[in-house]
């Protein structure tokens, strides 16, 4: 299978090239050629699957160049113990007759971000060998909080990669901070940016397509890649789990094969739900995708109106690592949503660069209103929705996973729709303890990992083992550069 880019369909690379490149040269991301059909007989034969198996066979379909024994041996490695806690790896929950919990927070970093980022670096590692790449890569991420993280424990030395994280001051919670900064490995570089994680994203897009900077680097013997969402590499693995749910809610007795569920995803970047949206192409019986916001809305209003307007207040929330304007993923569903329209596409992109904003076509507005419905939550409404799920089902849930229970309840009174829905449970609790004891009426005085301490003492539940390990770690970096900065702060890692 070949991939294009959604600016230039006249870019064809294998798997392979596209996973090392990460971001195609004129700033387009890669999508698939064709999307492989999978049937309600495969269904049923995928729920006497392991986790791993289904990996294996679901990103078999898209990675033709990659051998089932290559992509056996990473899927055992990426989702085996001691790395997921889960013998599910993405367990789901069934709270009551209609709804259930997507838990992707089983892994090393206690986020749904492990789900891809633990299979990655094999595949962008086996990449530079297929392409025989003679340069070494080095790997940049700009992150709103799980991605840092999550992408620093995969790629943490991994031969011929170096990985370099930047993250905004103030935007991301005192646990995703730790995790990132205390991070071990001889080829791993964090840095804070001063602003938002807009900031942060805008300056390492500009790194990307700084030539300077990539003739520099390849004197040197680097090359530039991403670990984003807007690498393939990172986004396939996500499918799996919307097929793995599926099957699990069918295991269970939810549904029949064949029965539709909707899908509530808290959305940032928008290649979580993506990830959903590419599973229904592919023949997953899904009804609607519920994109839930907070009060950064910009793909509410997208969604409802089919104009994206950037040019808003930035709004710091309790859910941090869906405060995000410019969604980088939602340029793949444009451009399917176009008939692989890349002239459209790139004028879009384009309009957002240069006036902050753009209006798709009716046929992409048809596309959205098809697919999609969507719905925004306040920081006063996340809390209460902790509280009342809590209290409902003594089941703790983080500030992201309850956006889309808001979100869910209010779309259910909107509608009327009584489909079997799975909210994606996108992060620990534990990795947001200051709000979510807030939300459940708590206020103490404690800091950093004592609120640990605190929240399981509230809730009975048990913290998560990776997070406890972070007491008493060494912090190894402190840096924080400006925007302009961020191209100082890779040639210092680097060089």
């Amino acid at each position: 299978m070949r991939y294009l880019s959604t600016r230039d369909n006249t870019v064809k690379f294998r798997a392979a090239r596209a996973i090392a490149q990460g971001l195609s040269r004129e700033g387009g991301l890669f999508v698939p050629e064709a999307f492989p059909a999978i049937s309600e007989e495969d269904i049923i034969r995928f729920t006497g699957m392991t986790y791993a198996e289904l990996a294996v066979f679901v990103m078999k379909l898209y990675l033709d160049d990659y051998s089932e024994i290559e992509m056996t041996e990473y899927a055992s490695q990426a989702y085996g113990k001691p790395g997921f806690d889960h013998p599910d790896v993405a367990p789901v929950r069934l709270i009551d007759d209609r709804t259930a919990i997507l838990e992707l927070w089983h892994g090393p970093t206690c986020a749904f971000k492990d789900m891809a980022l633990q299979m990655l670096p094999h595949l962008l590692s086996a990449a530079l060998d297929k392409t025989e790449e003679a340069k070494d890569v080095c790997i940049l991420v700009a992150t709103s909080g799980d991605t840092g993280k999550a992408a620093l424990d995969g790629f943490r030395d991994v031969k011929r990669t170096k990985i370099m994280v930047f993250y905004p001051e103030d935007g991301v919670s005192d646990i995703q901070r730790l995790q990132m900064v205390t991070q071990e490995g001889g080829n791993v570089g964090v840095s804070a940016v001063t602003g938002n994680f807009d900031d942060a994203q805008s300056g390492v897009k500009a790194i990307f397509s700084d030539e300077t900077l990539r003739a520099e680097l390849d004197k040197k013997g680097y090359f530039l890649s991403s670990a984003n969402s807007i690498n393939w590499g990172r986004l396939l693995p996500q499918i799996v789990y919307y097929i793995s749910a599926y099957c699990n809610i069918v295991k269970a007795g939810g549904i029949i094969p064949g029965e539709p569920i909707n899908f509530c995803v808290p959305t940032g970047n928008f290649g979580n739900i993506l990830a959903g949206y590419y599973a229904k192409k592919m023949g997953l019986p899904i009804g609607r995708l519920i994109c839930a916001s907070n009060s950064n809305d910009v793909l509410t209003e997208f969604i409802e109106t089919g104009v994206y307007n950037k040019n808003r207040a930035f709004v710091t929330t309790i859910s941090p690592s869906m405060d995000i304007l410019i969604s980088s993923n939602l340029e793949r569903l444009l451009f399917d949503l176009s008939g692989n329209d890349d002239r459209l596409i790139a004028g879009y992109m384009k309009a957002l660069a240069d006036e902050g904003k753009y209006e798709v076509s009716q046929a992409i507005k048809a596309g959205l209103r098809e697919n999609i419905d969507c719905g925004k939550c306040s920081d006063t409404k996340t809390k209460e929705t902790i509280k009342e799920v809590f209290d409902t089902y003594r089941y703790l849930i983080d500030t992201h996973t309850a956006v889309a229970f808001n979100v869910l309840s209010d779309y259910r009174l909107r509608t009327g729709d009584t489909t079997k829905t799975i909210v994606v449970s996108t992060a620990s609790p534990f990795k947001f303890c200051e709000s979510v004891l807030s939300a459940l009426g708590e206020q103490s005085g404690f800091g950093g990992l004592e609120l640990i301490d605190r929240l399981e003492e509230v809730s009975g539940a048990a913290g998560p083992a990776p997070l406890k390990a972070l007491r008493g770690k060494e912090v190894r970096f402190k840096g924080c550069v400006k925007n302009d900065g961020m191209r100082s702060a890779v040639e210092s890692f680097l060089f």
